[in-house]
């Protein structure tokens, strides 16, 4: 073996121990105690907030802040709370499974002033209206979307689709047709928890009978 291979001397690690070392040295990087920060565990909260871009859980936020889910809850509550009296232009909000920070409803007309001087690209009328039929009878075929409009809805499934809003369902059902429902995502541009917050739309909808005939009649 060579001079420049010979690794006798000590020079380097000892075989087996950098792993251990790593880990261990990982371990004392990321160990914490929250009380040690100047704004415990509500101050902590923000700043893990303050980097995300979609509604976290409280379960991970109580994993990385190590606190149960119970006092995490809390803490998030009160400081919507404190916000809410303190009338802050943001608001924290449990949102499709997870909290986020958002802008408050009664700064809408600045925030809209500011997002539609930077050109924000817009979901067209047909799909605003493809997005709605999917909403209210997800989960839905294709076929009877189409039935609803009355025309053909296939580029503007594939462009809700291409912006996260809607997904195919794994389980299409005994007809074998594809599903639609909309996403996680949908409720969080929406603001919403659930689809039953939808405002009560589906009534002007024709009934799943209706449109039945029109998909049999060859309209869809």
């Amino acid at each position: 073996m060579s001079e420049h291979d010979d690794r006798g001397d000590g020079a380097g690690p000892m075989p087996g121990a950098g792993a251990d070392d790593d880990h261990a040295l990982t371990d004392e990087q990321i160990a914490f105690d929250i009380n040690d920060f100047p704004g415990g565990a509500r101050a902590a909260l923000e700043a893990v907030l303050m980097v995300v871009d979609e509604p976290v859980s409280e379960v991970a936020l109580a994993s990385a802040l190590e606190l149960p889910v119970e006092d995490v809850r809390e803490h998030l509550v009160a400081l919507e709370e404190e916000y809410a009296a303190a009338h802050r232009g943001f608001t924290l909000r449990d949102v499709a499974g997870g909290w986020r920070m958002y802008s408050r409803a009664d700064y809408a007309p600045v925030v809209e002033k500011f997002v539609l001087d930077g050109q924000q690209a817009k979901l067209t009328q047909a799909s605003l209206e493809t997005l709605a039929v999917i909403a209210y009878r997800q989960p839905v075929s294709r076929a009877r979307v189409s039935a609803v409009r009355g025309v053909n809805v296939d580029g503007v499934v594939r462009t809700l689709m291409s912006r996260g809003l809607i997904e195919e369902l794994e389980d299409t059902g005994e007809s074998g047709a594809v599903l639609y429902r909309t996403t996680p995502y949908f409720l969080q541009r929406l603001g919403l928890s659930s689809v039953d917050e939808l405002p009560p739309l589906a009534p002007y909808l024709p009934d799943a009978d209706v449109i039945d005939e029109l998909i049999e009649e060859g309209h869809a």
